[in-house]
Order: structure tokens, then C-alpha cells, then sequence
């Protein structure tokens, strides 16, 4: 019983229950063009999964012309010929949610990569399917709800603790309502039924919900709470708020998979969904072997405890790839639903925007710039409004899901078409700069070229939890930037000491913000984090050093003795300090001292 029921869910989830012909329609290939088939005499409608060939490879409808239907195969189609049986399965491509997500590797379509392994080695086989939850399993459920209380959809009706730490909240699936009759605590696997309602439905601690439509929500709220990074270039000048979308656009070796481990590392999100997508084998080899010896900075247990992984590679299937984003999206809008906050890393959209480009130039649609398709900025669209801070249906808890997308320009060229796509959607640019990594200077975010549209709505946050002139600071540094950019353009004809003598402290100022504040080393077991407070002390170090050298200036102190102060380089002792308060006040007393002898 608990099984049908589970099915009919699913079939409601999906679009509305659909009679057996149509369910369980076959009809024949008729024409093959890489991962594009078409099938003729299959009773269909768009965006449902259907089995190809003698293999039952898995495949999503995509086009329908008439009698013939256009399928994206999520497999290999090598080797399948016209003539083969193609069955429709009444369903659109969809995830299962409920237990067992967490600490997970998957590919683009929820199949679990180790799971895949045991069956049959390194190298996956074609038309090989497995459950994306362990139905096995059993959990210690613990209700939150009695009989007699009514409940509806997103209603969180008990907890299970999913890993050490973590509480894992089963919601009511959509179109379930009414009065529990029965609810059951105790051990049980995601297929039991441990609650039954008046209406005669049974729910289960799994639920299915299909990839491609976001999941409701009861109210979005404006983006006013920082996602805190550790990162200070990202913290102190190009915050992302939380529910908000950040691109991360740069060339080969900038740093990209670099800085969105980082992100995944230290951001103040409760769930981590990192979608590997279309990257090279060997940088995901690379987060599959660091993530699960990491240690999380909150509850000093493993990361991976909270942390759901996507590996889809450059040489997997592309279809796969397309669909990637989308399994990522969706779980994690059901965590958070929960009350959760969720940072999601898409690694890398442009891989996904060349997988889009692929396929639809098998169907032979007009393309447009640079031979992608033509709805590229709509799709990219869809993705990211994905990204919102929410008042979950069920409870009064907030939620939150962050999309962090990394996008690869060919060439660093940021003026094609996935890049200028992707920064209409998204109101936090962090620009990488290939000529900052060759020069050692990590995070290679360029200051210059990168924004935020988040800074005004974030700065009462940051006045009340931070400082009240966390902003004004803020301001201050970036401006003394832009006129070290100016001012090296004349350096480069005429040389520093050609500049008058005010100039000259600016541009050690601008250095002592770029070495202390926007470098940071993300292998030093200190330096790897910085919290808010520290880097407004950083900030207010140099600020200090610098309204006291241009007010000795104004007393006649020649520039040379100023920028010979030995106070001012210890500021980038406190980088690599625990106890960076007291170092911090020292340094400013010894400016102090420093400029009074002067």
C-alpha cells in the first residue's frame, strides 16, 4: 500500500495523474544524432522520461513534431539503431527527497556514484539505473506532530536525525492535506508509511518532485542578510546577499573551482549543494577527496555531513549535464523548505550553456550569437530565480538558497554571450583576473571590474551586527583603489618619485590594502578564514595609518620618512594571528609613537 501510494504522489507531483495508454505508451526510433533521438508513434508530452532502445537508456522528451517525438538520451547512444522500442514512462525527470541526501555523490540525473561502483567498477554501464536514496536504510523518526492535528502541504510533520548534528525535518508532500489518523515513531525506511491522514492518504519520508518546476513557497523576502564568506574581498567590498545570485566569471587558472570551494568551505550556509558540471575529471577527483576529510568550522565534524555533491564530468553524457543544474536547484529549494539556508556552487554554467549549445544544434534550431541557442538568457534566467529567501510554506522559519555561478569565457573574453547572459540575472559580479594570479595575488578577484547591487540593502545589516561605519570604511578603501589606478598610469611614464608627495603615501596606502585586506591565503590554517570583526580591524589599521600620514603631511613631514615607518607592514602579521585585537591595537600605538617622534 505504502508503495502505491508513493506512486500515485509521484504522479501527482509531476503534472496530475495520467491513464495507463498513456503511461506506458512505445513507439519505435526513427532517427539518432548523437545524445538526439527522435521516436515515431509514442503517445507523449514534453518532458517526460522515456526508456531508448533495447538498453532502456533514460531519456527526456524535448520536442514534439507532429507524430514523431525529439528525446535527449542522458546516456551514450552509441551502438542503438532505428527500429528499437522506446517507452514512455509517464513521468517527468525527477529527484527523490528525504534521507539520505546528505553526504551523497550523484550524477546529473540522482543516480549515486558509489552506489554505482559496487555494481560495476570504475566505468559506468549504459541503461544502469539506481534509486537516488538508500530504501534499505532505516531512520529513527520522531514525529512533531500527534493525531488529530490537521496538516497540509510543506507542513513539517516529524524529525530524523539525518547525520550527527543535523535535523532533517519530513514535510508533507504536495497535495496531501487533512486530519493525522496515524503517525508512528520509531525506525523506519524512506518507503514506510509513518503517517496516514483523514483523506485516506499515506505519506512516506520520501517524496519525488520534478527537476524542472521550482517548488513553492508561501512569501520571498528582500535580500537585507549577508551571506558571510570568510573571504574579506567578498565579505568587505562584493558581499552577495543571502537568497541572491553571484557569478564568478574568469579564464583558465584564475582560480574559479579554487574560490567556490572556498565559498563551500566557510560560507555561513547550513546545506552545501556543489554542482560539478561539465568540469575536468581531475578538479572534481579534487573536491570528492578534499570535502570528505574537511572539517566543519561550526560543529567540528566532517563537512560532507551537510554537504550534497553532483559530479557530472566533462566526458560524461551532455544531455546529463543540462539536466545537473536543475537535480542541484531542486534539492536545494527542498532543504530549503525546511528553514535551512543553502548555498549552491554551479561549477561551471558555461559548461551547461555549451551543452544546451549541442544539442540544439542537433535539432537543427536557428542559433544565435556564437551558435548558442536563442533562449540562452531564458534559461539562465529560469536557473538563477531559482535563487530567493523565502517564508517556507509550513513553518515561520526563513529559508534561503544562494546560486553561485562559475562561468568559463573562453579566453577571459567577459563580453560573450553566457557571461553577458548570466550578469543580467545576477546583482554580484566577481570579476577573476588572469594577470593578478600570475602575479601570486589570490583571490584574483579584480577590484576594479567586479560589483555588488547588494551593498545598500546589506548596510544596516553590517552597521548593526558589525560596526555603524562598516560602509563609510568600505567607501573609503575602494576609493583610495581607483585613484591607485589612476596614478599608475603616470607611474608608468614618469615613475613614483616623479608624483607629488601625497600621491606617493596614496599608493602605499592602495598596496597595504590590496597585500592586507584583498590577499589571502587559503591554505594557511588561520588566514583560510577571516571573520567580519577582523577585517573591519584591518580596515580601521590602515585607515588610521592614513589619516595620520596626511595630516603630517600637512605639518611638512616629507613622504619618503612616512612610507620608511616600519608600524604600518606589521598589520600583515595579524592576517596569520588568532589573537589579532591585541596585535592590531599594538600596531596602532606604535604608528602613534611613530609619527609623534616624527
Amino acid at each position: 500500500m505504502a508503495k502505491k501510494q508513493t506512486s500515485e504522489t509521484s504522479s501527482k507531483t509531476t503534472g496530475g495523474v495520467r491513464s495507463a495508454s498513456q503511461a506506458k505508451s512505445i513507439g519505435v526510433l526513427f532517427r539518432i544524432a548523437g545524445p538526439v533521438v527522435v521516436a515515431k508513434g509514442l503517445d507523449a508530452r514534453m518532458y517526460d522520461v522515456v526508456r531508448v532502445g533495447k538498453e532502456r537508456l533514460m531519456g527526456e522528451i524535448i520536442q514534439i513534431v507532429g507524430d514523431k517525438t525529439v528525446i535527449q538520451v542522458y546516456e551514450d547512444t552509441s551502438g542503438i539503431k532505428p527500429g528499437e522500442p522506446v517507452e514512455n514512462t509517464g513521468e517527468q525527470l525527477s529527484v527523490e527527497l528525504g534521507p539520505g541526501l546528505l553526504t551523497s555523490i550523484y550524477d546529473g540525473i540522482q543516480r549515486p556514484l558509489p552506489t554505482l561502483i559496487k555494481q560495476m567498477g570504475n566505468f559506468i554501464f549504459r541503461g544502469v539505473d539506481a534509486p537516488g536514496l538508500d530504501h534499505d536504510k532505516k531512520w529513527d523518526f520522531k514525529p512533531t506532530k500527534k493525531k488529530g492535528d490537521k496538516v497540509k502541504h510543506g507542513d513539517i510533520i516529524g524529525e530524523v536525525e539525518e547525520t550527527p548534528g543535523f535535523t532533517h525535518r519530513i514535510m508533507v508532500p504536495e497535495g496531501m492535506a487533512g486530519k493525522i489518523i496515524e503517525i508512528k515513531s520509531g525506525k523506519h525506511s524512506v518507503d514506510d508509511v509513518i503517517c496516514v491522514l483523514d483523506s485516506d492518504q499515506e505519506i512516506t519520508m520520501m517524496q519525488k518532485w520534478p527537476v524542472r518546476k521550482p517548488r513553492k513557497v508561501r512569501k520571498k523576502l528582500a535580500p537585507t542578510i549577508p551571506l558571510v564568506t570568510g573571504q574579506r574581498v567578498f565579505d568587505v567590498f562584493f558581499p552577495v546577499a543571502k537568497g541572491g545570485a553571484a557569478a564568478i566569471p574568469g579564464p583558465f587558472g584564475a582560480g574559479k573551482t579554487v574560490s567556490q570551494q572556498q565559498l563551500a568551505k566557510w560560507c555561513d550556509a547550513d546545506v552545501i549543494v556543489y554542482v560539478g558540471c561539465g568540469e575536468r575529471g581531475n578538479e572534481m577527483t579534487e573536491v570528492l577527496t578534499e570535502f570528505p576529510e574537511l572539517q566543519d568550522p561550526k560543529t567540528g565534524k566532517p563537512l560532507m555531513n551537510r554537504t550534497v555533491l553532483i559530479a557530472n564530468t566533462s566526458n560524461m553524457p551532455v544531455a546529463a549535464r543540462e539536466a545537473s543544474v536543475y537535480t542541484g536547484a531542486t534539492i536545494a529549494e527542498y532543504f530549503r523548505d525546511m528553514g535551512y539556508h543553502v548555498a549552491m556552487m554551479g561549477d561551471s554554467t558555461s559548461r551547461w550553456a555549451e551543452a544546451m549549445r549541442e544539442i540544439s544544434s542537433r535539432l537543427e534550431e536557428m542559433p544565435g550569437e556564437e551558435g548558442y541557442p536563442a533562449y540562452l538568457s531564458t534559461r539562465l534566467a529560469e536557473f538563477y530565480e531559482r535563487a530567493a529567501r523565502v517564508v517556507p510554506l509550513g513553518i515561520d522559519t526563513e529559508g534561503s538558497v544562494t546560486i553561485i555561478g562559475a562561468v568559463s569565457p573562453p579566453g577571459g573574453d567577459f563580453s560573450e554571450p553566457v557571461t553577458q547572459s548570466t550578469l543580467r540575472v545576477t546583482k554580484t559580479f566577481w570579476a577573476l583576473d588572469a594577470k593578478l594570479a600570475q602575479r601570486r595575488h589570490f583571490p584574483s578577484i579584480n577590484w576594479l571590474t567586479s560589483y555588488s547591487l547588494y551593498l545598500d540593502t546589506l548596510e544596516s545589516w553590517y552597521a548593526q551586527h558589525v560596526a555603524a561605519d562598516w560602509r563609510k570604511c568600505m567607501d573609503e578603501l575602494m576609493s583610495m583603489l581607483q585613484e591607485e589606478e589612476k596614478l599608475l598610469e603616470i607611474v608608468q611614464l614618469v615613475g613614483s618619485d616623479s608624483l607629488p608627495e601625497r600621491q606617493q603615501v596614496t599608493l602605499e596606502i592602495a598596496r597595504m590594502i590590496r597585500e592586507f585586506v584583498l590577499q589571502q591565503n587559503a591554505f594557511h590554517e588561520v588566514d583560510t578564514f577571516c571573520e567580519l570583526k577582523k577585517s573591519y580591524l584591518l580596515m580601521k589599521t590602515i585607515l588610521h595609518y592614513s589619516n595620520l600620514a596626511n595630516a603630517a603631511l600637512d605639518q611638512g613631514v616629507r613622504a619618503k620618512q612616512l612610507l620608511a615607518l616600519k608600524a604600518k607592514d606589521r598589520i600583515a602579521e595579524a592576517k596569520f594571528e588568532k589573537n589579532y585585537e591585541k596585535l592590531l591595537k599594538d600596531v596602532q600605538k606604535e604608528m602613534d609613537v611613530e609619527f609623534n617622534k616624527l
